[in-house]
């Protein structure tokens, strides 16, 4: 009875000792090394038989293992025997279920977990987290889309596990949330301690036609194209380019909406400084155009400091030309300081000014009173423009083309392209205008047959018209003249027109001389008051007790007797010669 209890006991220990056995494989026990053999390590685990583990299931990767005999290490029990009747063990499986326990751990509690991106699949990449390999989606890699993820491979990095299935094996993580909460903590961070007049460092983000935005790590700002350059930026993207790290300074910051105004060029040392003595009024400078408008072109002498280039100061010659058609962008030109205002910042210059001014030259060769002859190039309504050089030309009104004809009559006798000569009458530099004169080559009739006629003469007249308003007249050799009715007469009652008749000869004094319409002012009435006097001064006055009629009488009788003293002398005269 005795041996058959002891055999009972043994099968039971032998059955509880197999099962205990089997019950071991699929988990992770521990060992020792008993020996280390090439790029083999044999191991332990107080089975019936050892087990083999390749070195490199020990390394970390890309680095060798180091291993003696005598450490303690976990492994993974596949199989208890295989065909050569040892264990089969795995040291990657043991750290995967090590792995796995944790990660359940750390996905539970929320907590971050460290890996290393080593491999790219369909739709993102392979994470190594411990051993436990997990997929990290393309969209989860950052913020942003990376183009290369080159830079990010085999570091380790902290992850977000989004989600975990050990029944499949599946682990999903994200760089991207722990990207997130570290901009968040680092925006509230900025924010609070953000001030007017701080320095940072930021990476341009995007760049847009007004300016770029700039990451400075959490928060965005704005850096406007104005204040990225003291110099002209047409576009931002001349000076930026997104992913460039740039330095910046805080210009404006709002708490409320928390926009923030970033500023380079006021890092830089602003060149408007002390401009007017390095540009003074007078001195020339050698330039870039660097924009063109309708008004003038803007001319960048050195960076950051900019002059205009009015349209009316680019030329002499070219009026109501656009300036494109005068300079090109980029081009290199010569230009005049003609004022600086350092508070609007604004500099005026001049390109003509560089260049002799053509109407100095043309006064300097052709002074007043010369005589020059040049094609009509265009007939106005007022004028004919006549070309004078190349660049200039001058004009005569219609009103000195001719002396006699009417100006709009002498107008229309000439045509564009004839060539005409003329006299230069004046030259008005400051205006840059020219005037001419086609007439003035000939003496002037009216002058010459006034002769010696003079204001306050008396002449003689011969009537050609009589009208309303008084007596259209000549006097001597067709020189044209006028008596107003209220200079017919003394006499109120005899300020008549219809008195006078076509042909009749009259006596009346000058009293004016009219070159513009060239005619002669007249008068009878001045002319008999003027006789008065002389009558009185010769044959006495009121005062001594003539009465006027007594002495204009005496005046009368004696003109009769002078006139037929007159006459029987020329009778006389005749008979003579006969």
């Amino acid at each position: 009875m005795a041996q058959a209890a002891g055999k009972e006991s043994f099968a039971d220990l032998l059955e509880e000792s197999l099962g205990e056995r089997e019950h071991l494989e699929g988990t992770v026990v521990k060992g020792t090394v008993i020996s280390v053999d090439n790029d083999m390590a044999l191991i332990d685990v107080g089975l019936k038989a050892e087990g083999r583990v390749a070195l490199k299931e020990f390394g970390a990767p890309g680095q060798p293992a180091e291993l003696s005999p005598g450490d303690e290490v976990e492994v993974f029990v596949e199989r208890l025997e295989d065909k050569n009747g040892e264990a089969m063990l795995s040291r990657e499986k043991a750290k995967r279920e090590e792995a796995w326990i944790q990660l359940e751990k750390q996905f539970e509690a929320g907590e971050r977990v460290t890996g290393v991106i080593f491999g790219r699949v369909k739709g993102g990449f392979t994470v190594d987290l411990n051993g436990a390999v997990a997929f990290l989606p393309g969209s989860q890699v950052d913020i942003r889309p990376v183009r290369d993820i080159t830079p990010l491979m085999n570091t380790p990095q902290p992850f977000q596990i989004l989600k975990m299935d050990r029944s499949r094996g599946n682990i999903v993580v994200s760089r991207r949330s722990v990207l997130e909460e570290t901009r968040a903590e680092q925006r509230s961070e900025l924010i609070e301690n953000l001030k007017e007049g701080q320095v940072l460092e930021g990476v341009v983000k995007n760049i847009t036609d007004y300016g770029a935005f700039v990451d400075l790590g959490g928060v965005d700002g704005l850096l406007h194209v104005t204040d990225i350059s003291w110099r002209r930026i047409n576009h931002p993207s001349e000076a930026l380019s997104i992913g460039q790290t740039v330095k910046v300074q805080v210009i404006r910051f709002n708490p409320e909406t928390q926009r923030i105004s970033l500023g380079m060029k006021q890092l830089e040392a602003d060149p408007w400084e002390g401009v007017e003595a390095k540009y003074p009024v007078g001195a020339t400078f050698t330039g870039r155009v660097t924009n063109i408008t309708d008004y003038g072109a803007f001319v960048e002498l050195e960076p950051g400091i900019e002059g205009l280039v009015h349209v009316s100061e680019m030329s002499w010659t070219k009026k109501n030309v656009h300036p494109g058609k005068i300079v090109s962008t980029s081009q290199e030109v010569e230009v005049m300081v003609l004022d600086v205002d350092p508070q609007k910042r604004r500099i005026s210059l001049g390109i003509k000014q560089v260049t002799a001014n053509p109407w100095d030259d043309f006064l300097d060769r052709f002074p007043v009173g010369s005589e020059i002859e040049g094609e009509i190039k265009n007939i106005t309504e007022f004028g004919l423009f006549v070309g004078l050089t190349e660049e200039i030309d001058g004009m005569v009104h219609m009103s000195d083309i001719d002396w006699n004809m009417a100006p709009e009559e002498a107008l229309g006798q000439y045509k564009k392209g004839d060539v005409v000569k003329a006299k230069v009458l004046d030259v008005d530099v400051d205006k840059e205008r020219i005037s001419l004169g086609i007439k003035q080559l000939e003496s002037d009739p009216f002058e010459e047959a006034m002769g010696d006629v003079k204001k306050g003469q008396v002449v003689t007249c011969t009537v050609v018209k009589v009208v309303d308003n008084g007596l259209e007249v000549t006097v001597k050799d067709g020189v044209p003249g006028f008596i107003r009715k209220a200079e017919l007469s003394r006499d109120r009652s005899e300020q008549r027109p219809d008195r006078f008749a076509e042909g009749e000869k009259v006596d009346a004094k000058v009293i004016a001389v009219d070159k513009a319409s060239r005619k002669l002012s007249l008068s009878i009435k001045a002319y008999e008051t003027a006789e008065e006097k002389e009558v009185m001064a010769t044959y006495g006055s009121s005062d001594s007790g003539a009465s006027l009629g007594d002495i204009l009488g005496a005046a009368l009788q004696q003109k009769k007797q002078d006139i037929e003293k007159s006459q029987k002398g020329s009778k006389d005269d005749d008979e003579g010669d006969n």
